[in-house]
């Protein structure tokens, strides 16, 4: 874009990218491409400091200078301005539906959707996330009627993290599910930061109302202590009792979130070029690398050149969240394309262009700034000085994902698994099918191949036997943190534990000879047995460790004796003892190492 005359803009302290393409009078998509270039993502809803902005106008031939008088609140500059900009629509709502594991969101996606995710997913557990709309048709609000909802269901299980991160950066609105008999757990209070720094309102579901065990005012107690206070307390937070099985509260749910978009006035402008984000990615069999994107401004349509992240193309396909091919998708919708060269990552912007040539040099523009990143990997350590050294273990796996979404949270919780003395490495990651390549490049370099819902190609299987390359391949992603972790416990020498049996202090030396060594002492607390480990010790520090090779009270040979009691032990020749010496009796014994 050329832009001749360059005008001057107020812009304040913070700004969202939404009001300053509209205060500079310029395309959202200029705006967020000129970011991009310069390593900032983020989308029009997100916010942008004053020099940011200043960087960005200067490259756009626009004057940026401070705003003089202030006269919108921060919260309202998180939002975009609707009223200064022609042709903004209201748009749907997009809200993500959050909360602990085994909380009820699935269940209420289904409820809500008429669907059942939850038969087809792991243990109930969503795996992927994925985005719905759905009509609220049967409200007795006249005013809600007809009016639509843009779900993404987000997984709730921890290793689930960087999705959920992503989630709460690109909603209007966060569902934090709560069960009723559970109450907050961690992965509750992560969700309140997330949300909370993202600037997402909060409506709390709190669900499963329907069970014996069911204690919402306890859940509103706990979440009152993280600044979450319901309504009819006189807080600002909605909160609605559920039950998503038993169908009890899900329109009132509904129907507070539409009041909720409401108060917030959103809307877009369909008349732009369109903006996204990228919230799942994979390869397909005759399709080639295939994106569901949200739709957050302007209008997408088919055949358009299109840029994301660094892949880039022309929209082939254009489908809605049913499968259904549409011509065009406008903001708030979330689609599946298809046309592009490369596969895109999980979070990556799309943008619209008029040309290929645009969206190309942008897309190569993001490829240049991507960080190089070279890891050195040590294979054995040092411990503090005066100790002894211990080999470095490093397990190395070879990883294969059915989707994007996954491969990013399985490689950020597997990133999480390390230690002193011990760290997974990552060999090769990717999408689909595992192949032979994928094998080959196992045997090379000692890796388990671990596969998440793919495929294993048959000649990949029959190489695999050959060459006995160990392949896992898993339904659930924390199954695989759990079988990484027990495989790093096989590799790692065990802990060496001592239990303390008794204790003592050397009286007498008897013996000092080529014959043997016998020592006399008195047993402080504990039991002495034949055969039982001793360490003796001068001014604290360790001196000699050994074993009791015979055991006397007065001049009978006894097999043990007690607290309180006056004996002799018996100990190899040359034994390192000297009276005074305090002892310890203990027992060894060897502990798998449990990762944690």
């Amino acid at each position: 874009m050329d832009i001749v005359d360059k005008k001057q803009v107020e812009i304040p302290e913070i700004v969202t990218v939404k009001a300053f393409s509209d205060k500079a009078g310029l395309p959202v998509t200029a705006v967020i491409g000129e970011l991009m270039k310069n390593g900032v993502l983020a989308s029009i809803n997100e916010t942008i400091d004053y020099e940011t902005a200043s960087i960005i106008g200067e490259y756009l031939g626009v004057e940026v200078i401070p705003e003089i008088s202030m006269k919108r609140s921060y919260s309202d500059t998180v939002l975009p301005l609707t009223d200064t900009t022609k042709n903004m629509i209201p748009r749907p709502p997009v809200v993500t539906i959050m909360g602990h594991v085994d909380h009820g969101k699935t269940t209420l996606l289904d409820r809500i959707r008429k669907a059942h995710v939850a038969d087809s997913e792991s243990g109930g557990i969503t795996q992927h996330i994925s985005a719905y709309q759905v009509t609220l048709s049967d409200t007795k609000n006249k005013e809600l009627k007809n009016k639509t909802i843009t779900f993404i269901d987000t997984p709730g299980h921890a290793a689930f993290s960087s999705m959920r991160e992503h989630g709460t950066a690109i909603t209007d609105i966060v569902v934090l599910i709560v069960a009723a008999n559970d109450g907050i757990m961690p992965q509750t209070i992560e969700v309140i930061k997330q949300a909370k720094s993202n600037n997402v309102p909060i409506i709390v579901a709190i669900n499963k109302i329907d069970l014996p065990d069911a204690d919402p005012m306890k859940v509103k107690q706990q979440l009152s202590e993280y600044e979450l206070i319901p309504e009819e307390w006189g807080g600002k937070t909605v909160m609605v009792e559920i039950s998503a099985k038993q169908d009890t509260g899900v329109d009132n749910l509904l129907e507070m979130i539409l009041l909720q978009a409401d108060m917030m006035e959103l809307k877009a402008n369909p008349d732009e070029k369109a903006v996204g984000v990228v919230i799942e990615s994979h390869m397909q069999k005759g399709a080639g690398a295939m994106a569901t994107v949200l739709i957050e401004n302007g209008t997408l349509r088919q055949t358009e050149p299109i840029a994301i992240g660094s892949a880039y193309g022309k929209v082939r396909i254009l489908e809605d969240f049913r499968g259904r091919a549409i011509p065009s998708a406008g903001p708030s919708t979330p689609v599946r394309i298809a046309g592009l060269r490369s596969l895109p990552d999980f979070g990556d912007r799309l943008l619209a262009f008029p040309t290929e040539r645009e969206a190309r040099d942008t897309a190569q523009q993001v490829e240049k700034a991507k960080p190089t990143v070279k890891i050195a990997t040590a294979k054995r350590i040092t411990e503090k000085d005066g100790e002894e050294k211990r080999e470095y273990k490093e397990l190395n796996l070879v990883i294969k994902c059915d989707v994007a979404g996954s491969l990013e949270a399985l490689k950020q919780s597997i990133q999480e698994i390390r230690g002193d003395d011990y760290s997974v490495k990552i060999i090769s990651e990717g999408v689909g099918s595992i192949s032979e390549s994928d094998i080959t490049l196992a045997k090379a370099t000692k890796a388990i191949v671990i596969g998440f819902r793919v495929l294993v190609l048959g000649a990949a299987k029959r190489i695999a036997d050959k060459e006995n390359v160990q392949i896992e391949n898993f339904q659930v992603i924390y199954q695989i943190i759990d079988y990484i972790k027990a495989q790093i416990a096989l590799i790692l020498p065990p802990d060496v534990i001592e239990d303390e049996l008794a204790n003592g202090k050397v009286l007498a030396i008897f013996r000092d000879d080529r014959k043997g060594f016998v020592a006399g002492g008195m047993i402080g607390e504990g039991k002495i047995t034949k055969g039982d480990e001793i360490k003796f010790f001068q001014a604290k520090a360790e001196k000699y460790r050994t074993k009791i090779l015979s055991l006397r009270r007065e001049k009978s040979e006894v097999t043990e004796a007690s607290s309180g009691a006056e004996c002799g032990f018996g100990l190899p020749a040359g034994a390192n003892v000297a009276v005074g010496d305090s002892f310890v009796v203990f027992k060894t014994t060897l502990k798998k190492r449990e990762i944690s």
